[in-house]
């Protein structure tokens, strides 16, 4: 009975493997459930082709999806934030930088760019959620403070594109204070008839909703993106009600009077390029 050991039509064990298939190849959507190819959906910008459900992107994905040629020139890059306060939860705040900023993306949760929507000139600040989570301090408020300030100068349309935890509890008051800070500069551009479009994408929350993102002369989100101030539980909790259904959601905003337009991601850069056509005026 020797021949079970045996290998079989000479086939050695060696050649014998296992078929694997390779990560992210299939992606089950977590809107539809349905399993599509990984490579559909990144072409299609991260939106699930059969039922639009948006998946987050990267900040510079973005700005490549948004800018002629996917093209742009940088200011700021090099800013980072400081542990001026020393502070420390779980981790010193120092460290947090450093993890995050060791991830290769960015130095701090804001990228701020110049580039061209159609051949208009536009100055852009794009949050890097990864970037502890697109939260907001003292850096991050003076590279969209200087975005505008060049949106100004050079009589440019300003964009922000929104994808924030909030206020960064790490640099307290000083945190909070980007919120008048990027106000007051918005203030100035609105008086020198300049637009200033304000994209909202998932999650904007906390600080950022309750200064810039909602300052836009055209309020603008991706669909079923999440915008609020204080989380829902923490909501409820406080006026023990129950909260509608979809609160805080895009289309919820929108039906509320809360934001102007909805737009899938696919059609943003020619809905964007025709408001801007309409509203600004550039130097001759």
């Amino acid at each position: 009975m020797s021949w079970f050991t045996k290998e079989k039509a000479g086939i050695a064990k060696s050649d014998v493997r296992k078929s694997r298939v390779p990560d992210g190849m299939w992606i089950k959507c977590q809107g539809c459930s349905e399993t599509l190819l990984g490579k559909d959906i990144e072409a299609n910008l991260q939106v699930c082709p059969k039922c639009g459900y948006h998946y987050r992107i990267s900040a510079r994905k973005r700005l490549e999806a948004l800018l002629d040629g996917g093209a742009w020139q940088e200011y700021d890059a090099g800013m980072t934030s400081v542990d001026f306060l020393e502070f420390k939860d779980a981790k010193s705040y120092k460290e947090r930088i450093d993890v995050a900023v060791s991830k290769g993306g960015s130095k701090d949760a804001v990228i701020c760019v110049e580039g061209t929507i159609e051949n208009l000139g536009v100055q852009v600040s794009c949050f890097d959620f990864s970037f502890m989570g697109g939260s907001m301090g003292s850096v991050v408020g003076e590279k969209i403070t200087r975005s505008i300030e060049r949106g100004l100068q050079k009589n440019q349309p300003v964009i922000v594109i929104s994808a924030s935890g909030g206020a960064r509890m790490q640099e307290s008051i000083l945190s909070l204070m980007q919120m008048a800070k990027t106000s007051a500069a918005l203030a100035k551009l609105k008086k020198a008839g300049i637009p200033f479009i304000s994209l909202l994408t998932d999650p904007t929350t906390g600080g950022v909703t309750a200064s810039f993102a909602m300052l836009g002369d055209i309020n603008i989100a991706e669909p079923k993106a999440l915008i609020g101030f204080a989380g829902p539980r923490v909501i409820e909790q406080t006026i023990r009600q129950k909260l509608p259904e979809g609160f805080q959601r895009a289309e919820y905003l929108l039906d509320h009077g809360m934001i102007d337009a909805i737009i899938p991601r696919t059609e943003m850069r020619q809905k964007i390029a025709s408001i801007l056509k309409m509203l600004h005026r550039p130097s001759v």
